[in-house]
């Protein structure tokens, strides 16, 4: 309905510029018969003015109908037959009181013929064509043989004229008529056809258009282009996720400026002569948030229909999740390889190292020691509990027994932690603990393991404030990252001496460690049990001092 609604318009619009031309032309012959008339001049009687002037009122007048008449007669063609005959009658009468046969004014009969081609085609201009032909040729015979005559001139028979003069001048003016209706006619179906295929070549254009663009927008690899000055002119919709600016914002910018990355290949990419097609590379980039992502980038050359290079296409992906996937991954398998030798070592270790405690038992109760030999006895069992402790950091490293769980109160886990922790060597009675604990918060875990994954971190926590601090230990309800599920998060903050940031990569690598005494297992162990519950555990330097480490363990009810 909209688009016949449009071509209606489309249609009208044409006929009142067609009528605003009638009434312009009629204007025009006015303005030049009343000059003359100021002017005194003999080219036109006073007779002859006063005929012109009845022509003039009756165009203007029938104007006027016209404005009127698509609201009576709502047939286009009817429309335009009906203007175009009176046009006609007009013309015959302005060529009747201007002299007849001599009226230079028959030129207005092509103008008629070739606006009704226009609007009627061919079969509506040889109508037209040869109504101008009937009228012109009858108003010529007329006048030949007396039975009208022009306001102001002589009779046909009266003048030189001949009859041979007469037919041929009514003979050129048919045939002319004709010709110029042959002519338009074929103009404007060639302009038509054109017009057609134009439409046509824009219809499957834009269509072309469109679907290039959806396919371009729609892709969730980020896609720009740049001109040989290196301004970008093209974003995508993922070209503005991944890197925060739209396109307006970065639109005839150097893609330097957006990409630093980008700098190593400026060169190649501002000379012509030479190819900048670069095979996939990583490149670090900072959105405009101001986070730090790992892009997949590659740059090709952009030419045109001839060839010829007129700028590149840079093409672009985040890879920072799968970027830590991938270490995730490794670091997976490296921990596999380790828990299956931490499992092989203990294993190994755990039947004579059960010997050797039986066989020091045993021994202490029968044997009479003195007091060196005691402080001795004391050391070998010191250092058999350490061994025990290591085979059991081993076997947890290995595989965490997470099936044997229960529900309990995570307060009264961290409690018992804290209580324990005011016995170990490296407790300092300089250190204040706060404590924010839900409650009636619980999970369903495995007790020890959890307890493990606490006194760890608590642990840590103590070690670096040798001269004193503040812990806080907090536990609430929260949502996980996805916003999927609810999650328990345990937030531990010290004010000891931090960490190193060249060390962040490898904290939760096994045996690696800082510390003179330590054993490297710690945190690794604090992950395994974490990951074991798909979990998370974060650690971060505060701002001021110390440490902040949240674990997040997803509530199973």
């Amino acid at each position: 309905m909209s688009a016949q609604f449009e071509q209606e318009e489309s249609v009208y619009a044409k006929l009142r510029l067609l009528m605003i031309s009638r009434v312009m032309i009629v204007t025009f012959l006015l303005v030049i018969t009343t000059f003359l008339k100021s002017q005194r001049s003999e080219l036109l009687p006073e007779l002859s003015l006063t005929f012109l002037y009845i022509i003039f009122a009756l165009a203007y007048f029938f104007s006027t109908i016209y404005l009127l008449l698509p609201k009576i007669i709502k047939n286009f063609r009817a429309n335009i037959y009906i203007q175009t005959i009176v046009d006609v009658i007009l013309i015959t009468g302005l060529v009747y009181v201007t002299g007849g046969i001599k009226s230079i004014y028959s030129v207005f009969y092509p103008l008629v013929i070739i606006y009704s081609i226009l609007f009627l085609e061919r079969g509506g201009g040889l109508i037209i064509a040869s109504a101008s032909s009937i009228s012109y040729g009858l108003l010529l015979d007329l006048e030949y043989y007396g039975m009208i005559r022009p306001p102001y001139s002589k009779s046909v028979q009266d003048s030189e004229l001949g009859p041979e003069s007469v037919f041929f001048q009514i003979f050129i003016h048919i045939l002319s008529f004709y010709i110029i209706a042959l002519l338009a006619s074929f103009v404007v179906e060639r302009e038509k056809k054109a017009r057609i295929l134009l439409a046509e070549k824009e219809t499957a254009f834009n269509q072309l258009d469109l679907l290039h663009r959806s396919i371009i927008q729609s892709v969730d690899t980020g896609i720009l282009t740049i001109n040989l000055q290196c301004k970008i002119k093209s974003f995508n919709r993922a070209a503005e996720q991944i890197t925060g600016f739209t396109f307006a914002e970065v639109e005839n910018r150097n893609i330097v400026e957006i990409f630093p990355g980008l700098a190593q290949i400026q060169e190649t990419i501002k000379e012509e002569h030479k190819s900048s097609t670069i095979n996939r590379y990583n490149m670090k980039f900072t959105n405009k948030g101001n986070v730090s992502l790992t892009l997949g980038c590659s740059v090709s050359t952009l030419k045109d229909n001839k060839g010829k290079r007129i700028g590149d296409i840079v093409i672009f992906q985040d890879l920072t999740s799968i970027i830590k996937m991938e270490q995730a991954l490794d670091k997976s398998r490296k921990l596999a390889i380790i828990g299956e030798m931490a499992a092989g070592l203990a294993h190994e270790m755990r039947n004579p190292l059960a010997s050797i405690s039986g066989s020091i038992q045993i021994l202490k109760k029968d044997l009479n020691l003195n007091n060196s030999d005691v402080r001795l006895m004391h050391i070998i069992l010191r250092g058999k509990d350490q061994l025990e402790n290591i085979i059991k950091d081993f076997l947890l490293l290995a595989k965490p027994k997470s099936e044997n769980r229960e529900i309990f109160f995570i307060k009264e886990i961290i409690e018992d932690v804290i209580e324990s922790i005011h016995f170990v060597s490296d407790w300092n009675s300089d250190i204040e603990i706060s404590l924010l604990l839900s409650d009636n918060l619980s999970i369903l875990a495995n007790r020890m393991e959890i307890k493990e994954v606490i006194w760890n971190l608590t642990l840590n926590a103590v070690q670096s404030m040798p001269d004193g601090g503040m812990l806080s230990i907090e536990t609430k309800k929260v949502l996980s990252d996805d916003a999927t599920k609810e999650c328990l998060e345990i937030k531990l903050v010290d004010t000891g001496y931090g960490i190193d940031e060249k060390y962040f990569n490898k904290l939760f690598e096994p045996f690696f460690t800082t510390k003179e005494k330590g054993t490297g297992l710690g945190l690794a162990i604090v992950n395994r049990i974490v990951e074991a519950y798909n979990g998370t555990v974060k650690i971060e330097n505060n701002s001021t001092k110390g440490t902040t480490c949240v674990v997040s363990l997803p509530l199973n009810k």
